[in-house]
């Protein structure tokens, strides 16, 4: 059986629990679900990202709640003294996404559908990864999920990034969980690491690439030289579900190709 009245506290199991054709379960969303569109329609939204409508979500009469991150700690240990059960995930990586998708599967009684979905997801990379590694150059990759402060991009996007054929131009600060880890303090090391590529998810707020090239010191970054600024919308990328692994690496994948197949001078 499973829980039958389950709030998701972010995207991601919403997404996923609809893949899986188990969407009678949930009976509330978060605010800022936008997949699958139909969500929006058709179930309430009773939480934000560090916030959440307690009063509406025990109204709702959930048997499970499921959330994200120690960023969701206050959430979720009110939902537990209202005597909610929750499960908070923390998964940062590709592989943790799919382990994810199959752990909340077996969570609702469909484990064998979501082990073939986590495996249609894994082809879907190794298809991608295949057709980079094709690509006749790698470009050099700055992913920016804040503008103020500077913040690069968690592990999963820069996993991704690998696999769609560039290479992040800070991989030890994706390795760091937290946003705060990831701050650059320094922006002129962005400068000097000289990416080709620039993509930004301004986490909920539209990229502005003019900001971005107006910054001092950076019209020497090949990046802006050429203006290789790209946006790629945080609904794509930054949630740690299914949408990373199919249409936001797609959408790396696609600037990438096109940057490295463009004629060099």
């Amino acid at each position: 059986m499973g829980p039958q009245r389950i709030v998701c506290l972010t995207e991601e199991p919403t997404e996923t629990l609809y893949a899986l054709g188990e969407q009678h379960r949930i009976v509330g969303i978060s605010g800022f679900t936008v997949r699958p569109a139909i969500a929006r329609r058709e179930k309430p939204k009773v939480s934000a990202f560090t916030s959440a409508k307690i009063d509406e979500i025990l109204k709702l009469e959930p048997d499970f709640a499921i959330g994200f991150s120690d960023i969701q700690a206050d959430i979720a240990a009110e939902l537990i003294r209202h005597g909610v059960e929750v499960w908070i995930s923390n998964h940062r990586s590709v592989e943790g996404i799919l382990d994810y998708i199959r752990r909340l599967g077996a969570l609702v009684g469909a484990g064998a559908k979501a082990e073939a979905y986590a495996d249609e997801l894994r082809r879907g990379l190794d298809a991608i990864a295949r057709q980079a590694a094709t690509l006749p150059r790698r470009p050099r990759v700055y992913f920016e999920e804040w503008d103020e402060p500077p913040i690069t991009g968690i592990r999963w996007v820069a996993e991704l990034i690998r696999i769609a054929g560039g290479e992040d131009v800070f991989p030890e600060r994706a390795a760091e969980p937290l946003a705060k880890a990831r701050i650059l303090a320094d922006p002129d090391e962005v400068v000097r690491r000289a990416p080709d590529i620039i993509l930004g998810s301004w986490c909920g707020k539209k990229f502005r690439p003019e900001k971005v090239a107006a910054r001092p010191g950076w019209d020497a970054v090949p990046a802006v030289r050429d203006g290789e600024l790209h946006e790629i919308k945080s609904p794509l990328i930054l949630q740690p579900g299914p949408a990373a692994l199919t249409e936001g690496v797609r959408e790396i994948a696609r600037i990438v190709r096109d940057w490295a197949q463009r004629p060099r001078p």
